[in-house]
C-alpha cells in the first residue's frame, strides 16, 4: 500500500521537514523565507536556497547574509 503524496501550497516547505532540518554548520534552527525560497541560519549568517522544492543544505551553495 502506498501513501498518497502530501498536498501543500506551491512555494512552501513541509512543516515536518522544517522541524527536523538544521544548519549543517551550527546545528541550529532554520527559518523559512517564503519570498526568497530560502532557509535562513541566523547563527551561521547563511541562507540556504530551495530549488524545485528541495532544500540545498550545502554551505558552499548558501548565500551570506548580514
Amino acid at each position: 500500500m502506498t501513501t498518497p503524496p502530501i498536498e501543500r501550497a506551491e512555494g512552501t516547505v513541509d512543516a515536518k521537514l522544517l522541524e527536523i532540518l538544521v544548519c549543517p554548520l551550527t546545528k541550529g534552527q532554520l527559518e523559512f523565507d517564503a519570498g526568497r525560497q530560502e532557509l535562513i541560519s541566523r547563527q551561521a549568517k547563511l541562507a540556504y536556497p530551495i530549488r524545485d522544492g528541495i532544500p540545498i543544505m550545502l554551505p558552499e551553495e548558501a548565500r551570506k547574509i548580514d
